[in-house]
């Protein structure tokens, strides 16, 4: 166990001995480190999740920690309970008690086509009822700083530090270069941050809801009901803000259910979006304005991580290189 994980350990879980520590997985985030630990000593909890930010950036583990609490507390949308956070410390760090339920991931590896239709379009109510969350009280974009409670100490609201949404997406631009390992491609960010900068009168004036922003199928978990349909929770809440629904629901399309280089013939995303629809009555005002916009952006998570994406193409690196120049193109062309 290397030292930001022990340091984190010592803090919140002192004296504990530790029987196993296991990865979660590949991550393209070198930021932070999140592992799965599981004690010998036979307390509870038996196991958590121990998320670390190398870097020491504890913005992201506060962010994380008000948008569990926020979104646990309203019980629409599954969420892991939290049991020991410090995002002032050394090595800010998060520790989460283990879900009921698989990963969309693992859920879908061995389903047959109408199931995984049928999880996208629970992924989907799941986002619109996130969306849903607060709504008539979220009147500015921003990023997240706590929760607002009322009286008797229920939760029942997000603090929003205000800033037009434009300039907060330029700001996310500007960390996906940065965390992005590629440079060869540095360019798309300036092209793709322009067009946002020239659509401000568009983007300043989208709803304002509370949003994940990173919905790939690792970070979505089923929960079984017994009797009671399966619902879809949601993990890894360190991108969290208050934004424009559209981003939300192109990034999580992408995400999970579109492929990258070809036509959506599995219908994935069309049930995504139905299962949006269904819960929300509608796509969010504006959807067919902007969703052209967080196209070019969401681009830049194959222009920044081109290395990382290049294996999961079928063709060489060039062809791969010359696809990802013309698809920007594309859709910048579209805006």
């Amino acid at each position: 166990m290397d030292d930001a994980l022990q340091f984190a350990l010592d803090a919140a879980a002192p004296g504990r001995e530790v029987r196993d520590v296991t990865t979660t997985g590949p991550s393209w985030n070198d930021a932070n480190e999140t592992v799965r630990v599981t004690f010998a000593d036979g307390d509870d909890p038996s196991a958590v999740f121990c998320k670390v930010a190398l870097d020491g950036d504890g913005s992201r583990i506060a962010r994380e920690r008000t948008a569990l609490a926020a979104v646990g507390a309203a019980d629409r949308v599954p969420v892991p309970r939290v049991v020991a956070v410090d995002s002032d410390a050394s090595v800010p760090y998060l520790l989460t008690m283990p879900v009921d339920g698989e990963t969309l991931l693992d859920r879908g590896a061995d389903a047959d086509a109408a199931s995984r239709r049928d999880l996208a379009r629970r992924v989907g109510r799941a986002l619109a009822d996130l969306h849903g969350l607060y709504a008539d009280s979220l009147d500015t974009h921003g990023e997240v700083r706590g929760v607002i409670r009322d009286g008797d100490g229920r939760v029942s609201g997000v603090d929003v530090r205000p800033e037009p949404w434009t300039d907060l997406l330029l700001e996310r631009i500007e960390w996906i270069r940065t965390a992005s390992p590629s440079d060869r491609f540095d360019d798309h960010f300036d092209r793709v941050a322009e067009i946002v900068a020239a659509n401000r009168d568009r983007l300043d004036d989208a709803p304002a809801t509370l949003c994940h922003f990173d919905l790939a199928k690792p970070n979505c978990f089923v929960v079984d009901g017994g009797d009671d349909e399966p619902r879809v929770g949601v993990l890894d809440w360190e991108r969290a803000c208050v934004g424009d629904p559209v981003r939300d629901l192109v990034r999580g399309l992408e995400q999970g259910f579109e492929p990258m280089r070809s036509d959506d013939e599995s219908g994935l995303g069309d049930a995504f979006l139905d299962g949006y629809r269904e819960r929300a009555g509608g796509l969010p005002d504006g959807y067919e304005e902007r969703e052209p916009i967080y196209r070019a952006v969401r681009h830049l998570g194959v222009s920044g991580y081109f290395e990382n994406c290049l294996q999961f193409v079928d063709v060489d690196r060039e062809a791969f290189a010359d696809w990802t120049e013309t698809e920007l193109d594309r859709r910048l062309a579209r805006v």
